[in-house]
């Protein structure tokens, strides 16, 4: 959350308008209800919410279901232990590099870098795996540092996650300039550590998975922006103040909150859920081009990655 935006006079929401765990847990079971089995917490930075293993145990209460979160790592080494104790299945930590100088320009945060990776140290202590890095590359500011971090992880436990810098909001100053493509990325790293594409895990899966042929474990490469993928697309987003967005680029939500809190019973909140989910069509990605410019964007913050 860049400071020029969310400087120290920005009116946070009263804690009145945020969903309760009670309130999430309903509309988790609802989605569960229409066949969701997968779970993540996100944000914003999701291990600042008080209490956050209550609500990962009470997720991972759900039948056949798998609870993940998403981090920028610098409290994970505090709560890994917690986490893994409520439930919680994987983690992804956010880290755009490993030089503390770069890492600092990027999000103008004031926690070093070995927090982050004492984080991901502990996490895969607390058996969190298989854990997942995912760095965003931006051309001219961390480009230059993509094989050192291909190097860094190259051979632990961790797979590392490459992604192409993406107009997510109106704030990160995108320009398609900026953008190195996935291919691209892979280039430089095959020229020093020969890979081979593999097979996703699952369909939908956003990440193009690659290995090292020597063994030492795989990358992902997220093209958002030149490949785009919203045809596979299986996630829905809900954001902390209870609005249901249908895509990672949308301009606004869908308030369940009201129904939540109107005495609705859950068929009418599973009708909601699914008359949304049936009527989506987002393609954002796939129509950048023809997009409207300075067209409204939802913050990531607001709806997490």
């Amino acid at each position: 959350m860049p400071k020029e935006v969310f400087g120290s006079d920005f009116a946070f929401l009263p804690r009145s308008e945020i969903l309760s765990f009670e309130e999430i847990y309903r509309l988790a079971r609802v989605f569960h209800r229409l066949g969701v089995r997968k779970f993540r917490l996100t944000g914003g930075e999701p291990l600042l919410r008080a209490e956050l293993p209550v609500l990962i145990e009470m997720l991972a209460a759900l039948p056949d279901s798998e609870v993940a979160l998403t981090t920028n790592g610098a409290l994970l080494g505090q709560q890994a232990g917690a986490l893994a104790a409520a439930g919680l299945n994987r983690v992804t930590v956010s880290l755009d590099a490993v030089d503390d100088v770069v890492f600092h320009r990027i999000n103008d945060v004031r926690f070093p870098v070995e927090d982050v990776l004492q984080g991901i140290v502990a996490a895969v202590e607390m058996g969190l795996v298989p854990i997942k890095v995912n760095a965003v590359i931006k051309k001219g500011v961390n480009d230059d540092h993509l094989v050192e971090l291909a190097e860094h992880f190259k051979g632990s436990p961790a797979i590392l996650r490459f992604i192409e810098f993406m107009d997510v909001g109106n704030t990160n100053g995108w320009r398609m300039h900026d953008v190195v493509a996935g291919s691209e990325m892979v280039e430089r790293i095959q020229a020093v550590h020969p890979l081979e594409p593999i097979e996703p895990n699952h369909p939908g899966e956003v990440a193009k998975r690659w290995r090292y042929k020597d063994g030492e474990g795989e990358i992902g490469i997220i093209t958002s922006v030149t490949r785009p993928f919203c045809g596979d697309c299986t996630r829905a987003r809900l954001s902390a103040d209870g609005r249901l967005f249908t895509c990672l680029f949308a301009a606004k939500g869908v308030d369940v909150r009201a129904l939540l809190r109107s005495g609705s019973g859950d068929d009418a909140l599973t009708e909601l859920v699914s008359s949304v989910w049936s009527r989506r069509r987002d393609r954002y990605s796939e129509l950048r081009a023809l997009a409207t410019p300075n067209r409204r964007r939802v913050e990531m913050s607001y709806i997490g990655g």
